[in-house]
């Protein structure tokens, strides 16, 4: 592992034809960089860039500037460079924190979200909050405690671009027979559904039929493990999901037209939400870097969006977590700081994977 000062292009070219995962880390303001690696050959990124006026970090750089407009100006022009060396099928993941100026909460994660996505044409997939648990102390007596950072997912296209949710879902719990009966994971059987159906008066004769036919199968389904769990919705039992209005919900159409409607579940288990419970990082290089941002932070990202071929890069590379945990997951990746020290950190803690 080198860290390269120059020829960004050559040295780009000669890693992403090798084998090795093993982390090219690049020397330089990351704008410049940027500038000098080719088009569409990035298939992820994910950064938590320097926050604007919180910390002085070495080597100076973005978060430094007199105003924040001038912060999301800067940021906004690396970000278009990242676009331009994003495949058309890859992802962008920016984790950014706020900033409190004379008592305004300037909601710079979300401006410069709107900058991308207005003025560059990125295309917001999600807005992940990171609820950090143990989120540092507030000593502050007239607001609330600030305990979460937005993490955005960014495509260039609405379609076509990679995503593997089976890589991230989790593992679900099992059906199971009980005196004779299937019963799913969270114990529906059915029968609570069938007598519903039985002593139904809003559905007709026909209705009822083939609720009580589509259940069966329903079940079978189950048994056979091609769907983890279900709910039914019966009209009259239960209400429509979303929206009792069938010019808005198409769940609320099917439960006018057929008198019912099943949510299934699937097998290989649940996708995660959009809120994310992971501690903020304590103990990993504290007295080397300010601000890493903790390894479970990239795990979902890179698992779904990156393809286990890909090449993952981080222009704000710092102390290299997105960089170890790529690594660790067999992704090629590229790290770019202002700093050598910081790469040097990173380039000791990968070293530690070989």
């Amino acid at each position: 592992m080198t860290i390269v000062r120059s020829d960004f292009h050559q040295h780009f070219d000669t890693y992403a034809r090798g084998e090795s995962a093993t982390p090219l880390l690049m020397l330089g303001d990351a704008l410049a960089v940027l500038r000098d690696l080719p088009d569409d050959a990035i298939d992820f990124c994910m950064t938590s860039p320097p926050y604007w006026g919180k910390r002085e970090y070495a080597n100076g750089g973005i978060g430094l500037e007199s105003t924040h407009t001038e912060f999301v100006a800067n940021l906004a022009a690396i970000f278009a460079q990242v676009k331009r060396v994003l495949k058309p099928t890859g992802s962008c993941w920016l984790n950014l924190g706020d900033t409190y100026f004379n008592k305004h909460l300037l909601g710079l994660p979300w401006r410069v979200a709107f900058a991308l996505i207005d003025e560059q044409g990125w295309i917001l997939r999600n807005s992940v909050v990171w609820n950090k648990i143990k989120g540092g102390l507030d000593n502050t007596t007239d607001r609330l405690g600030n305990i979460h950072e937005p993490i955005f997912h960014f495509v260039k296209n609405a379609t076509g671009y990679y995503y593997d949710a089976d890589a991230i879902r989790a593992n679900p719990r099992k059906s199971k027979i009980v005196n004779g009966a299937i019963v799913s994971a969270t114990g529906v059987s059915g029968v609570r559904y069938k007598r519903q159906l039985e002593l139904s008066t809003a559905l007709t004769e026909t209705e009822r039929q083939a609720a009580l036919a589509a259940l069966d199968q329903m079940l079978g389904q189950v048994a056979r493990g091609e769907i983890a769990d279900f709910r039914m919705i019966i009209r009259g039992q239960q209400r429509a999901t979303h929206s009792d209005s069938a010019l808005v919900s198409g769940r609320a159409k099917e439960l006018n037209d057929k008198g019912f409607y099943f949510l299934k579940y699937h097998p290989k288990g649940s996708k995660p939400g959009d809120v994310w419970e992971i501690l903020p990082e304590d103990t990993q290089q504290r007295n080397g870097h300010f601000a890493p941002y903790p390894e479970d932070l990239c795990k979902i990202p890179i698992l779904a969006t990156c393809p286990p071929d890909g090449i993952v890069i981080d222009p704000f590379c710092g102390t290299g977590t997105t960089l170890f945990v790529a690594q660790s997951l067999n992704r090629k990746s590229i790290g770019i700081d202002v700093s050598e020290h910081y790469l040097q950190i990173t380039e000791e803690r990968c070293w530690r994977l070989l």
